[in-house]
């Protein structure tokens, strides 16, 4: 029988048929969804001999959602994903000129989905700009509710900002233009604490190598300075027997994990220059946008992308396609689904569901370096075969 996935004690109680929303997405949304979830029906088959299953629950959100129910966002999909607390999404289109911002941004900031978990390595077969991708192999976890992306903006010339920038002017002494507009940039210890304890707890039980708070710290001294400061502060105080900064231990951090810092425009020629040392990376909002991006375009780019938003306290995770919605490939079966089948392959881990996991991931790779894949990586691979969304599936699952 169908069952709402819990939180208990020592973490999520999974039955073996959870209730998982899904939001099948705008633009090329369906055709990816369509795809992905034979893939992920075929996967926990297989690897449980039907004594587990998937039992799918469409929620609306997007264009979809407004055409059905005149809401970009329905409450109703937000209390599903409250109530089941882990579920899935393609691609949104942000409605132009009205009320939400962004519906990415909504549902993070209303389920307070702090950690944006993007994990980045390469798949054999994967068309890359660089000489060596297999070098790239991090785990990004982005601040995802703070920092500037927290829309707390006042538009230039607006009543609201000539009253900010009076205050800020005799308050302060700040002199700004005019002519500015002005948004705030928040970074508490609490948002900080809670990321980076996620990005430590993580790196200690996947056994990786280090982690790396990448920040502006050296200009922005008390958002993204702080952010470094707290960030050392948990691992010491909470993970002390267990981590070592790596400018205490001289570079031999001996069977503790290494804690680090980097500043993020050094970081960015880093990641380039030598990805190998660097592993689980921790980091505000804006920043994470940026690395998650520039580090997906080394391994294939945002096409093959999976994401995570996860509030590790209470359960409540959505994971995600990270491209946008294509709508020019809409309803045409030809966009790659590997960002959704991957952020599935990530839902299926958080649920501990490694078998299957490990079987999508194997079958991926493997369709991809036998030289089967969607038209993107076609044009940019000798000798490849290319098939439409539908057929690239079908091949993933004959590899299963």
């Amino acid at each position: 029988m169908p069952a709402s996935i819990a939180m208990g004690p020592e973490g999520l109680r999974v039955p073996d048929e959870p209730i998982v929303p899904f939001i099948e997405g705008d633009g090329t949304g369906p055709d990816i969804w369509a795809a992905a979830v034979r893939v992920f029906d075929t996967a926990v088959e297989q690897a449980y001999g039907g004594r587990r299953r998937l039992a799918w629950k469409e929620v609306l959100a997007g264009e979809k959602a407004f055409h059905e129910t005149g809401d970009w966002l329905p409450p109703a999909t937000l209390e599903a994903f409250r109530e089941h607390l882990v579920g899935i999404k393609g691609p949104l289109t942000t409605p132009v000129g009205g009320g939400i911002r962004s519906l990415n941004v909504a549902v993070r900031q209303v389920l307070d989905l702090y950690a944006c978990v993007r994990p980045v390595r390469w798949y054999r077969g994967v068309p890359s700009p660089v000489r060596h991708p297999e070098r790239v192999d991090m785990v990004i976890f982005r601040e995802n509710t703070e920092d500037v992306y927290s829309g707390m903006e006042l538009e230039a010339g607006s009543p609201g900002v000539r009253r900010l920038l009076d205050f800020l002017r005799d308050e302060f002494g700040w002199e700004i233009r005019p002519d500015s507009g002005v948004g705030l940039k928040p970074i508490s210890e609490t948002g900080t604490r809670r990321l980076v304890r996620a990005a430590l707890r993580y790196a200690l039980d996947q056994g990786r190598r280090s982690v790396t708070l990448v920040h502006k710290g050296n200009i922005m001294k008390f958002t993204e300075g702080a952010f470094r400061t707290w960030g050392y502060r948990v691992a010491e105080e909470e993970f002390g027997d267990r981590t070592v900064a790596w400018e205490d231990c001289g570079g031999e951090p001996g069977d503790r994990l290494p804690v680090k810092d980097a500043i993020a425009d050094a970081f960015l020629q880093q990641v380039l220059t030598r990805p190998e040392e660097h592993d689980v990376i921790a980091t505000m909002n804006l920043n994470g946008d940026y690395l998650s991006d520039a580090l997906a375009a080394q391994v294939g780019g945002i096409g093959i992308a999976p994401g995570g938003n996860i509030n590790y306290e209470t359960g409540h995770a959505v994971f995600e396609a990270t491209h946008g919605t294509a709508p020019r490939y809409a309803g045409q079966d030809r966009v790659n689904p590997g960002s959704v089948i991957l952020s599935g392959v990530m839902l299926l881990r958080y649920l501990g569901w490694a078998e299957a996991a490990a079987g999508i991931e194997a079958a991926l790779e493997a369709t991809i370096a036998s030289g089967v894949v969607t038209y993107d990586f076609a044009r940019l691979t000798e000798g490849a075969t290319e098939v439409g969304t539908s057929a690239f599936a079908s091949a993933v699952i004959e590899r299963l």
